[in-house]
């Protein structure tokens, strides 16, 4: 007595087993924008911070330079404005000529630019000396400390963005032609799931590992460490909408599959060609049909022209039921 079953049509999917690295949606790097002394810092790493707040002080020496010519410049520019006046109203009364005005107007004109000109300078200066945060979220290291000395290429703090985490990973060109921005993927983090969508994969190979970068996206991974690593995977293969049957109905001999097909009663043997397979489901290529019925369960009584009985998915149904009760 043997188990018969039709080839069906499906999908399968094959996973690789990968590691990835844990960084915010969005993350920022602050540098000084010019070299000084520090004199405040006003947050340390674990701090919540919002966009436009204050991360530290630096005394750049070039404010207070900043101020005083903006001052003089200012000076300037109203004493312009004044001779400008003087001169406007001498014109209209005849006592000048209109060269004397227009160079009145021409100085006036410059000293506005000189002004204008050392403010933004100053602007700049202020905002050198005063590091804020460009994003909201959460300070993950802020290693500077009062009267450390800074200069541009030293990283005072990194801000990573509230929100959801991302996964980056590398794989290798086989697996990135499987891959899709929109793919889902499983995160295992100290044995809790994440699911994630992928949103990025890379078309250049990196030049560092010789693989390619695949960036995905991980929802309600707070708990994620930033710069941590963990285990995930993605769908390495798969075949849709192909003719499947129970893998374990495939046998092999000198590495050529075959299965055993039912017909009336009589048992034969088929050679087929396996695509993709899994631990339940193999693709088959050719051999066989959705209308043949495979035998599903094995004995060393099967072989091209044995004689078998089909059983009765009733009667397995009634001694389910009996073994229940």
């Amino acid at each position: 007595v043997v188990n018969v079953e039709n080839p069906q049509m499906g999908s399968i999917e094959l996973y690789r087993s990968l590691v990835g690295k844990v960084e915010p949606s969005d993350v920022v790097y602050i540098y000084p924008k010019a070299a000084g002394e520090i004199t405040d810092v006003f947050v340390k790493a674990g701090d919540m911070v919002q966009e436009g707040q204050p991360i530290c002080k630096i005394d750049t020496k070039q404010v207070e330079a900043a101020r005083l010519q903006m001052e003089s410049a200012q000076q300037a520019m109203n004493d312009a404005n004044t001779n400008l006046g003087r001169q406007q109203a001498l014109f209209a009364a005849g006592d000048i000529a209109s060269v004397a005005f227009e160079q009145a107007q021409t100085q006036a004109k410059n000293a506005q630019i000189a002004y204008d000109s050392a403010k933004l300078n100053y602007d700049y200066q202020v905002e050198f000396a005063n590091v804020t945060a460009p994003i909201s979220g959460k300070v993950e290291t802020c290693n500077i400390e009062v009267h450390d000395n800074v200069a541009s290429q030293v990283l005072l703090a990194v801000i990573s963005g509230a929100g959801s985490k991302s996964i980056t990973f590398s794989v290798p060109e086989k697996v990135v032609t499987e891959l899709h921005v929109g793919d889902p993927i499983s995160v295992d983090k100290n044995g809790t799931d994440y699911q994630g969508t992928i949103n990025e994969v890379s078309s250049m190979i990196d030049d560092s590992t010789g693989l390619f970068k695949v960036k995905a996206s991980v929802e309600n991974g707070d708990a994620l460490p930033t710069g941590s690593t963990t285990k995930l995977s993605v769908i390495s293969d798969r075949a849709d909408n192909v003719l499947t049957i129970p893998v374990d109905a495939v046998y092999y001999s000198g590495g050529d599959a075959y299965v055993y097909t039912y017909d009336n009663g009589t048992v034969h043997y088929v050679p087929v060609e396996v695509g993709l397979y899994d631990s339940q489901k193999a693709q088959i290529l050719s051999g066989i049909n959705a209308s043949d019925e495979v035998i599903t369960t094995w004995s060393s009584e099967l072989y091209e022209g044995s004689q078998v009985q089909k059983a009765d998915p009733n009667a397995a149904a009634d001694t389910q039921a009996a073994d229940a009760s």
